[in-house]
């Protein structure tokens, strides 16, 4: 046990009090539909076995749940290749399945956001096999050039040296319209024309049958790769420039600069755009609620707060901050957490909100990532600071990731490496493996004999009905912290951090008229932490009681002396003077 050493470094942050929308200081939670639950035993998760689910979401207090994409698709980057941006793909269910959802939603009151895909479709989309043939009116709906000659070859070969997210050239040849059209992700997914008002509009309908339906916003994938610079007065594009002995592979992403094809200035306009019509359609609506946009884009730090709005005009509700995600890891240190969440909450323009998010189907989850022994510290993090939080499905269990060989994986990003050895690094099927209900066959997901991925096999344990009949768990913990989070003193509170104890540990305090609560992370070793030296003008009592913290360390209700809170490694804890 250590009594380090005490440091001081204080910040404090404090939101405007005003009566909040259903979405300010909310919870969110991520749902990846082809893992989440079966209804119909085909081993693929649906709608309809959403639906069955959605009391459950209410009852670990939910406010909004956004869906990976449903929308119709050939499944060639399972979902985020769209041939139908209004129609449910089948595996999922149909159009009657979706209102059923959403009357399951409204029942439980949880808000239905969905995934939306607008950078590009499918190349089995309508418009692209139209394009293809240049069909009048449909010629210029996706990005295409004639390429350039190889001189030695004689051949056609692409127009310049873009990469494709996915490794290989950026562009494809179609035998049929005799030119390469631009995709940033897969050659199944040519990147749409946003230069073409047509296509805005296109995109602007699309929005507005789905908000019709009932759906309360969208989150918005890929925002950063929608524009691409203009071509010159021959019609030509750039090449990128070379980031060099870094990344030395011209068939990997990172070989250029992506100075041409990312966070262009017109991206930001189109969100200002689409944040208008949602905006209209909301007045309209007969509740009159705010529908809301969440922007997801693996961009810089400046770039991810622009989303928010230029000033004059509104832009994301909730521009996903990565910050953490992204700049976060198993060795991190309390300091490093600290400097992320302060620099987040510093940028946050005046009357918008931050967001949290430390897991996605994209990532690694959580507890593999930053710490299975850090799982409750870090859903007490998420959940107790200034803003919104953001979960993925199985992150309010412990969920660890899943192990695949070579061949059960499925993922284009792993798949294209080409590298039996090293493809984990890249796969994020470990992350989106069947979701455990209990510890019946296929972990209650699913009655089929196979499922599309393999179940985890910790799921005997590690499922929703063990932790729910155990005294103490990692969900009964996220329910006691989303219920806290529902209280003014963490939606409306003001927030107030330092480092103490050497720097191993964040201590925060939020209040709220006479409502307190305070939150110790040890992101150290065993430490003794003071809570009065950490705020030393402030009139504090001398005991609190702890409201939760990290399992099977701290009994709730118990009293602590403040002066002297022995706080283990990689543990929190939540205390308050409140009566809850």
């Amino acid at each position: 046990m250590l009594r380090c050493t005490f440091v001081l470094l204080c910040f404090i942050y404090s939101s405007t009090v005003h009566s909040l929308e259903w979405w300010e200081g909310g919870n969110f939670y991520q749902i990846y539909p082809r893992s989440y639950m079966d209804s119909d035993g085909d081993g693929i998760g649906d709608l309809l076995g959403i639906a069955s689910k959605i009391p459950y979401l209410k009852s670990i207090g939910i406010d909004g749940v956004w869906l990976s994409p449903i929308m119709k698709s050939p499944q060639a980057d399972y979902g985020y290749d769209i041939s139908d941006y209004k129609d449910i793909h089948w595996e999922y269910g149909n159009l009657n399945d979706f209102d059923k959802l959403l009357a399951a939603c409204k029942e439980n009151g949880v808000k239905l956001i969905l995934d939306l895909v607008p950078n590009h479709s499918s190349n089995k989309h309508e418009w692209f096999e139209k394009s293809e043939k240049r069909v009048p009116g449909y010629e210029n709906y996706y990005v295409w050039h004639s390429g350039t000659f190889d001189p030695i070859t004689g051949k056609r070969v692409p127009p310049n040296n873009w990469p494709s997210v996915f490794r290989f050239p950026a562009w494809t040849w179609s035998n049929i319209r005799k030119q390469f059209y631009y995709h940033a992700f897969l050659a199944a997914q040519p990147d749409l024309n946003y230069r073409n008002p047509k296509v805005v509009q296109e995109m602007k309908d699309v929005i507005s049958f789905w908000l019709n339906k009932g759906v309360y916003g969208f989150r918005i994938d890929a925002v950063p790769y929608m524009f691409e610079v203009k071509p010159d007065f021959r019609g030509n594009y750039p090449d990128e420039p070379l980031t060099g002995a870094t990344c030395p592979n011209p068939e990997d992403y990172c070989y250029t600069q992506h100075i041409y094809t990312q966070d262009r200035d017109e991206t930001y306009d189109m969100i200002f755009q689409w944040r208008s019509l949602i905006n209209s359609i909301s007045a309209a609506s007969v509740d009159k609620l705010p529908r809301i946009i969440m922007t997801e884009a693996y961009t810089s730090f400046d770039n991810i707060i622009r989303f928010y709005g230029d000033g004059n005009r509104n832009g994301s509700h909730i521009p996903f901050s990565f910050d953490l995600i992204s700049n976060v890891n198993i060795d991190s240190t309390a300091e490093d957490y600290k400097y992320r969440i302060d620099r987040i909450l510093s940028a946050i323009p005046k009357g918008q909100h931050a967001n949290w998010v430390l897991g996605n189907h994209d990532q690694h989850r959580m507890a593999t990532r930053l710490g299975v022994e850090r799982t409750d510290l870090l859903n007490i993090l998420l959940q107790t600071l200034p803003g919104i939080a953001v979960t993925y499905q199985g992150e309010e269990l412990g969920l660890k990731n899943t192990y695949l060989t070579w061949e059960e994986t499925l993922d284009p990003s792993a798949c294209n490496t080409q590298d039996p050895i090293n493809y984990e690094k890249l796969s994020r099927d470990g992350c989106r493996t069947p979701f455990p209900w209990n510890n019946s066959t296929n972990a209650g997901f699913s009655t089929a004999s196979k499922t599309w991925l393999p179940v985890n096999p910790d799921y005997v344990t590690m499922n929703v009905q063990f932790q729910e009949a155990a005294a103490n768990s990692h969900l009964k913990i996220f329910r006691k912290l989303t219920a806290l989070r529902k209280q003014n003193v963490l939606r409306q509170g003001k927030y107030e951090s330092n480092l103490v104890n050497n720097k191993n540990v964040i201590i925060y305090r939020r209040w709220y008229e006479t409502d307190v609560v305070i939150v110790i992370l040890n992101f150290g070793k065993t430490a003794v932490v003071n809570v009065p030296e950490a705020f030393p003008s402030v009139n504090f009592p001398s005991t609190m009681k702890v409201y939760t913290g990290s399992l099977n360390n701290f009994e709730a209700g118990a009293e602590l002396t403040l002066t002297s809170i022995n706080v283990p490694a990689d543990k929190a804890v939540v205390l308050t003077n409140m009566s809850l």
